[in-house]
């Protein structure tokens, strides 16, 4: 049974990605293909004669970082003004100063954190003209971002236009997918209106007041655009953002196939199909490792009910009874694999050894993860792979015709170092003062995994939370905010300065000598590279958090 839901989770999306792939190179890169005809003359029309000006690295990233800017800027302001905003019938009140900081930060990076319940605190304005554009336009960020890094490894000085590409990803993709997704799910049950929340008389008498709002469009692209950031509180378990199995399955195969399509556009751009597939097989098998592990040991039950009538059924605390345990613990694996950050149960009630599964997720970072920068970050382990490789021949490395030099790798070491060292520092001083240790809703190994997941989501940009922690306050809005800050941008600047620097060399012929980044034998380079180095890097926060967590409870 779990081979065959594993099989409906995954089969579909990674079929689809092949033509969403062809499509979305078609948008992005009109040079690979017969043109773009009147997409270009609907982008001109748009942006005029500032989207005709090609760049290189440093002022396609200079573009970037200015219109994040200015989204920071714009959504501050509409959180911090929202009690004066239209489009508030049920009268949401202001927002705490550090609370709005850790807000905008988290949408504008791809991160969608919530410290807060969306329900309780957001307005109808907030909710769909501040997060859920940000939710399109930080999506169109990463697929524009890797679209760079896709044309400098093809060998192009010149990367391309942000803003056009921004517009290209917006409008072409992000946008026509989410109304498609977005329908299905009002068909499903989702609501999607304006009106207030509703009021309702029990069974019993009593009155209850029921939020709603126009829930089907947030909950679209937070999927599509591995975002995350839920309408309502509870996510993904809320029965209006998914009420049924047929929603959970659009929902959750939404939430890996862009990732695995710009995979696809990659080989396209390069001219390297062979690669990319190469690259594709590796992430697909360590997604299918990953959901495997997940559901095997989720179906275990939980120690909490040893020597109890139920013990021998699988682990249902925390776990929506629509889904149960398995659609449960796939879901965990695949949001954690992408950097979705949504959740259909509670990750605080996984088994010990379970939670570790999305953990060693965004410890990895690698696993198709956010759209587009997933691929980012897999190329920090490409060069590194490659390099290690080149020097136990004894020759020079090179990755797509281009030499790998002391430049490069002196970058992508800084990159490599850039996650573990945000997620590992917070922790630590969190977990040894009271910023953290004060907050967490279980003493030990299992309140240590709660921050150790906090501060591991904010770097990988995911943003799930493991729940049972009191972070909406000034140390962890403040904390989280300037993780996710640095691990959104860092990740992304340091690999396309590695390829505009690569783009700017020579290219080399291929000898016999060279290292084939085609062939099974790169795609053991690559998964040995993600494993040893994530090993190294993770192993001893982990047994500190899950595995003494386990142990913890397996000797009682």
């Amino acid at each position: 049974m779990q081979i065959v839901m594993l099989l409906l989770f995954l089969a579909l999306p990674v079929l689809l990605s092949w033509p969403l792939g062809r499509f979305m190179t078609a948008v992005m890169n009109p040079s690979n293909t017969s043109g773009d005809g009147r997409m270009s003359i609907l982008i001109g029309t748009i942006g005029g004669r500032m989207l005709e000006r090609e760049e290189e690295w440093k002022g396609y990233l200079l573009s970037m970082l200015i219109f994040n800017a200015v989204m920071f800027g714009a959504v501050l302001l509409m959180l911090s003004l929202q009690h004066l905003l239209p489009l508030n019938p049920d009268g949401k009140g202001a927002l705490e100063a550090s609370l709005i900081f850790n807000t905008a930060v988290s949408f504008v990076t791809n991160t969608n954190l919530q410290h807060y319940s969306g329900e309780v605190s957001m307005s109808y304005f907030s909710q769909l003209f501040a997060l859920t554009w940000l939710q399109f336009v930080s999506a169109a960020t990463g697929i524009s971002c890797f679209t760079a890094l896709a044309r400098a490894l093809g060998g192009n000085k010149l990367v391309g236009n942000f803003y056009r590409d921004l517009l290209r990803s917006t409008l072409f993709i992000l946008l026509p997918l989410s109304v498609i997704v977005a329908l299905l799910l009002v068909v499903g049950g989702v609501p999607m209106t304006y009106e207030g929340a509703a009021a309702a008389q029990t069974l019993e008498g009593a009155m209850q007041t029921i939020s709603r709002g126009p829930v089907a469009a947030m909950v679209a692209i937070k999927q599509l655009g591995t975002n995350g950031g839920g309408f309502f509180g509870p996510n993904s378990t809320h029965p209006f953002e998914n009420p049924s199995f047929l929603t959970n399955y659009i929902e959750c195969i939404s939430i890996p196939l862009i990732a695995m399509a710009t995979v696809w556009m990659f080989g396209r751009i390069t001219g390297r199909m062979r690669h990319a597939a190469v690259i594709f097989s590796v992430m697909l098998l360590l997604l299918v490792v990953k959901s495997v592990i997940a559901l095997t040991l989720e179906s275990s039950p939980s120690m909490a009910f040893s020597g109890l009538p139920i013990e021998s059924i699988s682990n249902l605390e925390g776990k929506e009874l629509r889904f149960g345990s398995g659609s449960a613990a796939l879901w965990a694996a695949v949001t954690t694999a992408t950097s979705n950050g949504s959740v259909n149960s509670m990750h605080d009630s996984l088994n010990p050894l379970t939670g570790m599964v999305p953990l060693a997720g965004m410890w990895l970072n690698v696993i198709f993860g956010g759209v587009g920068v997933g691929f980012i970050n897999m190329f920090i382990f490409i060069i590194v792979g490659v390099f290690i490789c080149g020097m136990m021949v004894g020759r020079t490395p090179e990755y797509c015709a281009r030499k790998v030099e002391t430049h490069e790798m002196k970058l992508a070491l800084l990159a490599l170092l850039v996650h573990p060292l945000l997620i590992l520092v917070g922790t630590a001083v969190f977990a040894s003062t009271p910023w953290g240790s004060a907050t967490v809703l279980n003493k030990g190994a299992h309140g240590f995994t709660e921050i150790l997941y906090e501060f591991s989501s904010a770097a990988a940009n995911n943003g799930s939370g493991f729940e049972g922690l009191g972070d909406n306050t000034v140390p962890w809005n403040v904390a989280t905010g300037l993780v996710m800050l640095l691990g959104r941008y860092i990740p992304i600047i340091l690999p396309l300065a590695i390829a505009g620097s690569m783009a700017a060399k020579k290219p080399v012929p291929e000898t016999t000598g060279t290292l084939r980044i085609d062939t099974p034998l790169f795609a053991v380079v690559i998964l040995g590279s993600v494993l040893l180095i994530g090993a190294l890097l993770f192993m001893p926060v982990a047994v500190l958090g899950p595995v003494a967590d386990y142990l913890s409870t397996a000797i009682q």
